[in-house]
């Protein structure tokens, strides 16, 4: 697969373009997906700016605020890959505040937070109106190839070697759910536009889907 560098800042003015520009008299529901090392978080942010000065609203969603509870997600133990692979984030929860409120026919009233994992309680965040053509960014990791209805798909991809390098330690045990995840997902193959980061200062787009 070819890849095209890209600088950081001209990568976000072009998704921010390409986002804007998507069905405008309606919502758009954007997953941002990678493994934390990616910073898909920090990408989902860099384009709320951009995406408001062309004239779409930007509502930020942290998939790290849908998880299940506890008693459910650490089950088989707090370093468990299978568990965070298949059982960590609460696809329904995300799904039925955010997703399918923000798809074709929904109420367009979301929840920004519905888990606060350091109390393990409901986060007990008010539900929030979508203004007319908003975009919501929601990134996470493990995100694609279930049950999400995302409108545009965003992946950044590490190398394994490079995920290796730059996951910080306490996350290592992880790495057996992202190898799982790219052998029987391959986000890569399927994403609106995928994006290579071994090297965070020097991106490439690897994929690009009109």
């Amino acid at each position: 697969m070819r890849a095209r560098p890209v600088s950081t800042a001209a990568l976000v003015e072009e998704l921010a373009d390409r986002l804007a520009a998507a069905d405008p008299d309606r919502w758009l529901r954007v997953g941002v997906d990678g493994a934390p090392a990616a910073g898909p978080g920090e990408l989902a942010d860099a384009l709320v700016d951009p995406l408001r000065s062309r004239g779409r609203a930007a509502v930020r969603i942290d998939a790290g605020d849908f998880l299940r509870p506890a008693s459910l997600r650490l089950e088989f133990g707090r370093t468990n890959p299978d568990s965070f692979y298949a059982g960590w984030l609460d696809e329904s929860g995300l799904r039925r505040e955010v997703l399918d409120p923000a798809g074709p026919g929904g109420n367009g009233r979301v929840l920004t937070r519905l888990w606060d994992t350091r109390t393990d309680r409901s986060a007990r965040e008010p539900y929030r109106a979508l203004p007319a053509g908003a975009v919501v960014l929601v990134s996470g990791s493990l995100l694609l190839g279930g049950s999400l209805p995302f409108d545009v798909a965003v992946h950044l991809a590490l190398s394994p070697a490079a995920l290796n390098r730059r996951t910080a330690p306490e996350l290592r045990w992880t790495l057996p759910a992202y190898a799982r995840y790219d052998a029987e997902v391959d986000p890569a193959a399927f994403a609106d536009v995928v994006v290579r980061v071994d090297d965070p200062r020097h991106p490439a787009v690897l994929l690009e889907r009109a």
